[in-house]
C-alpha cells in the first residue's frame, strides 16, 4: 500500500524553510520554529500540516507583513536548488503562500512581488485568490498585465487562479455570479504558445460552464469559428457539458442535428461483462 500523501509532508519540511530563512536572516529562530510548527504534525492531513506552518510562521516572522514578505522573498530557493527538487518537493513552499494570503492583503506590492516569484516555482494559484477577492481592482489589473509575462507560470497565475470552482482553494463567488471579468483575460491567452496555458484557459471555461453553460457554448462557438487550432482547448473546455449531453456543446463539436451520420440499428454483445472479458 502506497504511503499516504502528508507523508510526504513532514517536519523535513518545516527545517527546509527554516534553513531558507536562516540564509537570509540568521537570527531566525530555526530550532524553535521546526519545533512549534510540526508540534501536532502526527494528527494532521496534508493541506492542515501546511496550515500549521503558515501558522508558525506568522509567530517566528516580524509582525509587519510588509517586512517579512520581503524576507520570505528574498529565501526562496535558487534556480539550481529547484532543478534538484522531486516528486512534491515544491510543496514545501505551500505555507508560504498560505501567509501570504492570511497576513498579506495590507502588503499588496510586497505580496504580489512573493507570488509572481513563488508560482514560478511552486503555484499562487490559491494565495492569489484572497487578493482577487478582497483586493479585487488592483489584482485584476495587475493580472490583466501578467497576461503577457515571460514565463508561462506567471500567465497560467492568470488563467488558473481565476478559476471560479479551483478544486482544493476557495471558490470565487463573485465569478460563480458572474464570470465576464474573466472573459477578456482567457481571450488574451486563448492562443498562448504553451499548451500548459491553453490547458489552463480550458480549465477555466469548463469551471464557468458549471454555471453559465450557455456563455460558455457562446465563447466558445466564437472562438472556434474564428480559428480552427483552437479545437482541443474548445473540446476541453466542453467536457462537462458534453458528458451532460448539452445539445448546444455538441452542435459546437460537430455533432449537432444535422450530423451526417445516423446510426439505425445497434448491437452490443456480451451484454453482460466481467474482468478479463472485452
Amino acid at each position: 500500500m502506497a504511503a499516504p500523501l502528508k507523508d510526504s509532508f513532514g517536519p523535513a519540511v518545516a527545517g527546509g524553510l527554516a534553513d531558507l530563512l536562516t540564509g537570509v536572516d540568521p537570527g531566525f529562530p530555526a530550532q524553535d520554529f521546526v519545533a512549534d510548527a510540526t508540534a501536532d504534525f502526527a494528527d494532521l492531513e496534508l493541506a492542515d500540516r501546511s496550515r500549521a506552518v503558515a501558522a508558525a510562521l506568522a509567530r517566528y516572522l516580524p509582525v509587519d507583513p510588509a517586512t517579512a514578505i520581503p524576507l520570505l522573498t528574498r529565501s526562496l530557493p535558487t534556480a539550481g536548488q529547484v532543478q534538484r527538487w522531486q516528486g512534491l518537493d515544491s510543496f514545501m513552499l505551500w505555507p508560504y503562500t498560505m501567509y501570504i494570503a492570511e497576513h498579506g492583503l495590507d502588503a499588496f506590492e510586497e505580496s504580489m512581488a512573493a507570488q509572481y516569484a513563488i508560482t514560478q516555482l511552486f503555484t499562487a494559484e490559491f494565495s492569489i485568490r484572497a487578493f482577487i477577492d478582497q483586493r479585487h481592482d488592483p489584482t485584476m489589473t495587475r493580472l490583466g498585465e501578467w497576461v503577457t509575462d515571460p514565463s508561462e507560470h506567471v500567465r497560467r497565475l492568470v488563467s488558473e487562479g481565476t478559476r471560479p470552482r479551483l478544486p482544493w482553494a476557495q471558490r470565487l463567488q463573485r465569478f460563480i455570479d458572474d464570470p465576464t471579468p474573466v472573459l477578456p483575460l482567457l481571450e488574451q491567452l486563448r492562443d498562448d504558445p504553451s499548451e500548459y496555458v491553453r490547458r489552463s484557459v480550458a480549465n477555466n471555461l469548463n469551471d464557468i460552464a458549471k454555471d453559465h453553460p450557455e456563455l460558455t457554448v457562446a465563447v466558445c462557438r466564437d472562438w472556434l469559428a474564428a480559428d480552427s487550432r483552437r479545437r482541443p482547448l474548445v473540446r476541453h473546455a466542453l467536457r462537462t457539458l458534453v458528458k451532460a449531453g448539452d445539445p448546444k456543446a455538441l452542435e459546437v463539436l460537430g455533432y449537432g442535428g444535422d450530423s451526417p451520420i445516423v446510426v439505425t440499428s445497434t448491437t452490443v454483445a456480451p451484454t453482460r461483462v466481467v474482468i478479463g472479458e472485452s
